[in-house]
């Protein structure tokens, strides 16, 4: 196997336990939400300010989680992934 290929492999699976431990995290923040919602709902009816309940505040960041993790997901393969691969096509355009 090239170096070239050992490189990218390397790569490739920090790429993917990224992208797993981001999913892992999005799934047990989900979860977690959906058992409140079935074991827990007075909790979740809990009224913080006139309009706003504990359920809905949670709902929101369950969105607002899944907005940061793409973040760094996206922010991670621009800065780590995408630069590597780059190096690679180019060093072996060159014959290396």
């Amino acid at each position: 196997m090239s170096d070239s290929h050992i490189h990218l492999t390397r790569v490739a699976a920090a790429r993917w336990r990224l992208a797993l431990l981001l999913t892992a995290i999005m799934t047990f923040v989900y979860v977690g939400f959906i058992l409140l919602i079935a074991f827990d709902k007075p909790l979740l009816g809990t009224i913080l300010v006139p309009g706003l309940s504990l359920g809905i505040l949670l709902g929101m960041l369950i969105i607002v989680t899944a907005w940061v993790l793409i973040m760094i997901y996206v922010r991670w393969t621009n800065t780590h992934y995408d630069h590597r691969v780059a190096d690679e096509r180019r060093a072996r355009r060159e014959g290396r």
